[in-house]
């Protein structure tokens, strides 16, 4: 590059044969002093090493000569001062080129080096050449560093030493050598070029900014440096790091050209720092839809606040991607889980509030409750320290009016808490490596579609993706892999939990959960579970399992399809109903089991794979489909697939409706459970009463509420081997468990008979 040849930019000064009143002995400010008419200074035209020159008596203590024409000063210029000097006669002075910076308003700039390196004359009549570099950036080779302060100088030299020597002074030559810098011309500008000092302190943003305008589709190299940046950079063309950035917090990098994960890295030599900052970006720039983590590892030893990082933005919900890399947690304290125990209230109708808490201010945002009458999955979702209130994710179902309540807040690797409101977020081909130290995501309190696709959550300390409160909401989790750190333990000591639900509409496909303490636990409705495989199993021979999936709610309208459900079983309560017994609303149903494989082996024979548990009395079935599946124990037999849990309630069998248990296979089952089921009975003696037992076969131990057939199997006969061809009377749930039913004949009677019975109604 060469200004005077592209731009027709005019460097050099008139030579000395033209005159001297453009040569100052001053600044060479307009009104200086010059050398016209001086009587220290002649034209001398006929040198025999220069021709024409300045022949110069030095009478000063510092003898100056300044062009006084402006010789312009341009962001990413460089010029070269050159002169040639010899000594006549007198005393040996020695010699440097030197200038005078002018910026806005005509005004000096002052605090810039203002002189090159001093050439001692040796010898009279030995021509010395003295030279120096000016320009805005602070490059090797360049004498006088001005910034981008100075607009033009008046440039020339001074003679220094003792006074009384005469010498002779070459015309004087300001050539652009900016191309000596740059490698590629085309290709680049360098932001010391613009007047970047990258010492750490200075502000070097409005360097940065001149260097990308002047770009122009070019790259701007950032060279070596530590730069600071206190305002807002966002490059319009592509930028290579070579150096390294520093900003506050509140202020954003934006590479609009090649926005990545690995150019932040560049950008700022800290990988976590990077994160954060290409997050930030990605939440206030419109040009990315996703920050593509380049493949990148990023070691991570404490939390990640990603509201935090951000800065300045509560909500949000435009569509954003993260995706390819991985997160690895380096053992540190910044993993420790606090816990506070305090004393609080809590009144059933404010179900979702502590009130009167002790010690709230050191009480976490995301922390886990636990305490009498607190069921799975609790947690902070927000506090006021000033009223001395906790806002809860799910009420509590039976805790004392005052008692005391343990807050432990775990730590994970990307934590959404700080925000309000997130929705349309999607993380994607992602690898947590959490190693035991850490949990993986937290999720905003509010909030839709936050989606997990492609991800591996591998070795969660405590948790893999945790809702605080309803950014939930529309869950997705699509072929992902979580896997427990916590496989070499009994089932019942694991602590571990895939992901819970607060909301509704969750869709869980085609993921493998391998042996955390339970897999999820979900409140809400609407869910839908497709294709997945979970297990649980461990080495304990006839030992007890977990649950593996929790439902929460009552009716929940969710269907569980196609999956593998393995050592492990579903577990339906309504443990986060803050009125647990039933009170005029949808008692349990609205489940769908169809078409899964449940296995498991070595377990204990109480184990069955459909739990339900009732935290009050009064609950009744009142709708559920389990129909097509397969149901296989392996090294030992279960007594039955379904039972009730009544550790705080039973189910009331007497209000049961709209049950479908069919098209099942039972292999290690010793009791099927069949609803409809029918049988057959064979009466071998007369009696006008059969009684014909049933119960084994309904679920959840149900009684014989309904028979939609009666058909004989052969002929109904008398003592006299009479035919009896009217139908018998049907009493249903006969005996003390009700699950029996009595056929009542006309005449006593012998035969065989195929009963149909049920252990509901359709309403």
């Amino acid at each position: 590059m060469n200004k005077a040849i592209t731009d027709g930019l005019v460097l050099m000064p008139p030579s000395f044969s033209q005159g001297l009143a453009v040569w100052s002995s001053e600044d060479g400010r307009p009104g200086s002093a010059t050398y016209e008419n001086a009587p220290n200074a002649a034209f001398v035209p006929a040198d025999q090493d220069f021709g024409g020159s300045l022949e110069l008596i030095k009478t000063q203590s510092v003898q100056k000569l300044r062009y006084t024409g402006e010789t312009p000063l341009l962001p990413g210029c460089y010029l070269r001062i050159t002169a040639r000097v010899k000594a006549v006669s007198g005393n040996l002075p020695a010699v440097r080129i030197a200038g005078y910076a002018v910026g806005a308003g005509n005004n000096h700039v002052g605090g810039l080096v203002e002189s090159g390196p001093s050439v001692q004359l040796q010898s009279y009549g030995e021509v010395a050449e003295v030279s120096a570099i000016v320009g805005v950036g602070n490059r090797t080779g360049v004498d006088m560093v001005w910034g981008r302060g100075p607009l033009f100088g008046h440039f020339g030299l001074d003679l220094t030493g003792p006074s009384g020597g005469v010498v002779r002074i070459d015309d004087l030559v300001i050539e652009d050598i900016t191309g000596a810098f740059l490698r590629n011309l085309i290709n680049w500008v360098d932001v010391r070029d613009f007047g970047a000092i990258g010492d750490g302190t200075t502000d070097d943003t409005a360097a940065f900014q001149a260097a990308d305008a002047a770009a122009d589709g070019r790259s701007v190299l950032v060279s070596a440096g530590n730069y600071r940046l206190n305002g807002d950079m966002t490059f319009a063309n592509r930028v290579r790091f070579t150096g390294t950035i520093s900003m506050p917090t509140s202020r954003r990098l934006i590479l609009r050209k090649n926005y990545n994960l690995p150019a932040y890295v560049d950008a700022f030599g800290d990988e976590v720092m990077a994160f954060r900052k290409a997050f930030q970006a990605l939440l206030n720039n419109t040009d990315h839809e996703s920050l593509d983590m380049g493949g990148l590892r990023i070691e991570v030893d404490a939390p990640i606040d990603m509201a935090a990082a951000v800065d300045n933005l509560n909500s949000y919900e435009i569509r954003r991607v993260i995706r390819n890399g991985q997160f690895n947690v380096v053992s540190g304290n910044g993993w420790n889980t606090p816990a506070v125990t305090s004393n609080a209230q809590y009144r059933v109708n404010d179900s979702k509030r502590l009130t009167n808490v002790a010690n709230v201010a050191n009480i976490e945002v995301g922390s886990l409750v636990t305490g009498n009458g607190v069921g799975r999955e609790v947690y902070v979702r927000s506090k006021n320290v000033g009223a001395g209130t906790v806002e809860l994710s799910q009420p509590l179902f039976g805790p004392a009016g005052n008692q005391s309540y343990t807050f432990r807040r775990f730590r994970y690797v990307l934590d959404f808490s700080g925000f309000d409101r997130l929705s349309k977020f999607t993380l994607t081909d992602i690898e947590f490596q959490l190693d035991g130290e850490a949990s993986g995501i937290m999720m905003a309190p509010e909030g839709e579609t936050f989606h997990v696709k492609d991800c591996f959550l591998t070795k969660p300390k405590h948790r893999g993706i945790t809702s605080i409160g309803r950014g939930c909401q529309d869950l997705q989790i699509d072929r992902c892999h979580f896997i427990s750190a916590e496989q070499a333990l009994p089932a019942t000591q694991r602590q571990s939990i895939g992901f819970n639900v607060n909301a509704n509409d969750a869709k869980i496909r085609d993921s493998r959960f391998q042996r955390l303490g339970t897999t999820m636990v979900l409140f809400g409705n609407g869910h839908l579970m497709v294709g997945n495989h979970w297990f649980q199993g461990d080495n304990v021979t006839n030992g007890p399992r977990t649950a593996g999936v929790v439902l929460t709610e009552t009716n929940v309208k969710t269907v569980i399809t196609g999956n593998y459900l393995d050592n492990s079983f579903i577990e339906w309560t309504n443990e986060h109903d803050p009125q647990p017994g039933f009170n005029n609303e949808f008692s349990f149903g609205g489940l769908s089991l169809t078409g899964n494989i449940f296995t498991c082996n070595d377990v204990a024979p109480f184990f069955s794979w459909l739990v339900v548990k009732p935290y009050g009395p009064g609950h009744f079935m009142q709708g559920l489909n389990v129909t097509g599946n397969t149901f296989k124990s392996l090294n030992g037999q279960i007594a039955r697939i379904d039972r009730v849990d009544d550790t705080f309630a039973e189910l009331d069998a007497g209000l049961a409706r709209q049950i479908v248990f069919a098209g099942n296979t039972f292999n290690g089952v010793s009791q099927i459970t069949i609803n409809p089921v029918t049988l057959e009975f064979n009466q071998a003696d007369n009696a006008s009463t059969w009684v014909l037992s049933v119960g084994g076969y309904l679920p959840f131990s149900g009684y014989a509420r309904t028979v939609s057939a009666v058909v004989p199997d052969g002929e109904i006969l008398t003592s006299g081997a009479a035919r009896v061809h009217d139908m018998p009377s049907v009493t249903v749930r006969d005996g003390p468990a009700q699950n029996r039913v009595r056929l009542g004949w006309s005449v006593p009677s012998r035969g065989r008979v195929q009963l149909t019975a049920r252990c509901d109604k359709p309403f």
